[in-house]
């Protein structure tokens, strides 16, 4: 059996420069993927079916390594600075002639698909892998084309992922010799140099946060989910937060675990998949996510396996605390197949604070909201990161400003708009530490915090009296159902009440210095709506 389909042979390949390929393997069904990663030993078959991937010395995203075309059709509407660096159209060129001559008389792996549930916005995509493994990523994770869609499928942005091709710094004037390059103009992605799969997704979230505003859409890194009475809802958060743990509800129907648009029409899902933290999964906590860990077609990277049984042991984080899994929606039981739900009547702010002095829950004003989600707060604790030895905070705009081309402003006034127009209420959950800071207070339990979102959610909190915060002016609700009392005030639970006016000083002063360079930006209501000063 031919494993080139002669229909397609080098159609819209040569587009990208890739001429003299050995063969190309086309749209390859989950089944003969794994054959391929297999056979290549690009992976291991775990217990009950999941493929075991390592990705090397890169076991996350190279930020970086990820660089912009600066060229004229996109250059001012570009958010230059630290995190969108420019690249010259020359040096582009002159990388991309090169990766094209390294993959010639080699196979590769294509798979043509969307970005997009909601067909109005849909956005074709095609992704030209080196690995069988990383076209198994993008099967799961992107929308599948139909077999009637194939033959039709003409890509709008095309990405081409080549792991064993190297930049040359001191030529290609690149950071290292890993690379993460989006042209816009050429709508083509190059990602060299990395195995790690997530530049892949997050290169595609990146282009639609880019294409999307333009077209009314606001993007959104954030994972939602519908009510059993319709309603849906938005989770906002940072990595480790509990994003998509907490979207992840037996109860309630997944929409999507982190990329999402909001359009005229409500919510759509960008992706067909889900890509979740697998360190220290537990069956009780997580039981929709730790499922997939024992099916075929998921993909995991850096989840530690014994060699003689192929059982895995998701506690261990030899290899990396971002042990990942890649499933298709579909592995969630009670996941919509459409990938799109009505506009939300909650949106919940998710950070996990290691100073322990933020509120476990608050209900936040629009001014408010607009604050925390430029602010997109939350924090590193010791041990995570080498040189980190205490609490560190991570202010990344939008919860997500590694994948926002344009600037923040603009993301900003999106929401706004949509907050308003459709009275949508907000809130902020602190899924981190309490009674005291990370190494001396609690963790707070997933039971209470998924307590306080089904309450919130549920409108279990609508006409619960609040206190006003002192320190960050929230309002923090009286009670909340199936939530110990004193967990809600985060100053009542410290036993060293002078300990927590040091830390809610000191998380607020950071808070101040970080919104200063959005303060010309944004009107004065928003800049006001952050910590009181101490």
């Amino acid at each position: 059996m031919s494993n080139i389909d002669p229909s397609q042979s080098y159609s819209g390949l040569e587009k990208q420069g890739l001429y003299n390929l050995n063969e190309i393997f086309w749209n390859l069904p989950t089944p003969a993927l794994y054959e391929h990663a297999l056979a290549r030993r690009e992976g291991a078959l775990s217990h009950l079916g999941p493929l075991v991937v390592r990705t090397g010395h890169h076991t996350g995203r190279s930020a970086d390594d990820k660089f912009i075309v600066d060229e004229a059709s996109s250059h001012d509407q570009i958010w230059w600075g630290t995190i969108n660096k420019p690249i010259s159209e020359h040096n582009f060129d002159i990388l991309h002639q090169r990766m094209a001559s390294y993959l010639q008389m080699k196979d590769v792996y294509v798979q043509d698909c969307f970005a997009g549930a909601d067909p109005q916005y849909r956005m074709p995509v095609r992704i030209i892998t080196e690995y069988a493994w990383h076209s198994l990523f993008a099967r799961n994770m992107f929308i599948q084309a139909r077999p009637e869609e194939v033959a039709s499928h003409e890509p709008h942005f095309t990405v081409i992922n080549s792991p064993r091709f190297h930049a040359i710094p001191g030529q290609d004037h690149t950071h290292s010799q890993t690379f993460i390059l989006v042209n816009f103009h050429q709508r083509l992605v190059l990602i060299g140099g990395t195995s790690y799969a997530g530049e892949i997704k997050k290169s595609i979230f990146s282009v639609m946060n880019y294409l999307m505003p333009d077209q009314g859409v606001l993007p959104m890194h954030c994972s939602a989910n519908i009510g059993q009475n319709g309603r849906t809802a938005l989770f906002f958060g940072l990595s480790g937060t509990g994003k998509t743990t907490l979207s992840a509800d037996a109860s309630r129907i997944l929409i999507g675990d982190d990329e999402h648009g909001w359009s005229d029409n409500g919510i759509f899902n960008f992706e067909g998949g889900c890509y979740a933290k697998m360190i220290r999964l537990s069956p009780e906590n997580e039981p929709e996510i730790f499922a997939t860990t024992r099916r075929f077609g998921t993909v995991l990277e850096n989840v530690t396996m014994d060699a003689r049984t192929r059982r895995l042991d998701l506690d261990d984080d030899t290899l990396t605390e971002n042990t990942r899994g890649a499933y298709h929606i579909s592995a969630i039981p009670n996941a919509t197949p459409d990938g799109v739900g009505g506009h939300p009547e909650n949106i919940i702010f998710l950070t996990c604070d290691a100073f322990g002095v933020l509120p476990p829950l608050s209900r936040l004003t629009p001014e408010q909201a607009m604050y925390h989600f430029i602010s997109g707060y939350t924090a590193r604790v010791a041990g995570t990161e080498e040189g980190v030895t205490e609490p560190t905070p991570v202010f990344s705009a939008c919860y997500g400003a590694p994948f926002m081309p344009l600037h923040p402003r603009r993301y900003a006034e999106l929401l706004g708009e949509r907050i308003t127009r459709h009275g949508v209420n907000v809130w902020l959950i602190n899924t981190g530490w309490s009674g005291g800071a990370y190494g001396t207070g609690s963790r707070i339990e997933i039971p209470h915090t998924r307590a306080m979102v089904n309450a919130a959610l549920d409108g279990k909190l609508n006409d619960v009296p609040v206190s006003a915060d002192p320190v960050f002016g929230l309002a923090i609700p009286d009670h909340c159902p199936g939530v110990p009392g004193e967990l809600l005030k985060p100053r009542t639970n410290w036993p060293d009440k002078a300990a927590y006016d040091t830390q809610a000083a000191k998380l607020a002063a950071m808070f101040d210095e970080n919104f200063r360079k959005y303060a010309d930006e944004v009107p004065a209501t928003i800049s006001a709506a952050g910590p009181v000063a101490m």
